[in-house]
C-alpha cells in the first residue's frame, strides 16, 4: 500500500495521463485548488479536470519538485512548471505547493496552491 509521500510522487509523474493520476484518487478523493476556485471529486471528474488542463497546456509538466513533509498520511511539497500556453504564445511559469492527505492508499485530497498572479499573465491575450 502506497503511502503519502508515493501518492504524491505517482501523481506528480503521471499528470500526462489523467486517467492514471486520477486512478490514484479514492472514490470520493478531492483536487482542490482554492486560489483559483478549482475543485474536482472522484477519479472521474478528476481525469476530466487533468485532461481539460493538458488541452490548455500541452507540455505541462512538473519539476524540480520538493517533499518536505513526509508522514504516511500526509504530505506536502512544492513543485514548478514552465510550459508553453499556444492559445496565448506565452510561457506558464508556476510554483505549485500541493498538501496530500492520503488514507488506505489512496488520495483523499489534494489540496494545491498557486501564483494567481503569474497564472494570469500567462492565459491572458493582453
Amino acid at each position: 500500500m502506497k503511502n503519502a509521500t508515493q501518492l504524491l510522487q505517482d501523481y506528480l509523474a503521471n499528470i500526462q495521463d489523467p486517467a492514471a493520476a486520477a486512478s490514484l484518487f479514492a472514490d470520493d478523493g478531492i483536487l482542490e485548488l482554492p486560489t483559483i476556485d478549482a475543485r474536482a471529486q472522484g477519479p472521474e471528474a478528476i481525469e476530466k479536470f487533468i485532461a481539460g488542463l493538458l488541452v490548455r497546456v500541452p507540455e505541462f509538466r512538473f519539476k524540480n519538485i520538493d517533499i518536505s513533509i513526509n508522514t504516511e498520511e500526509q504530505a506536502f511539497g512544492e513543485y514548478q512548471v514552465e510550459a508553453a500556453v499556444p492559445s496565448t504564445g506565452k510561457t506558464y511559469k508556476q510554483t505549485y505547493a500541493g498538501r496530500l492527505v492520503a488514507k488506505d492508499g489512496k488520495i483523499q485530497l489534494l489540496r494545491e496552491a498557486l501564483d494567481t498572479l503569474a497564472a494570469s499573465q500567462a492565459f491572458s491575450k493582453d
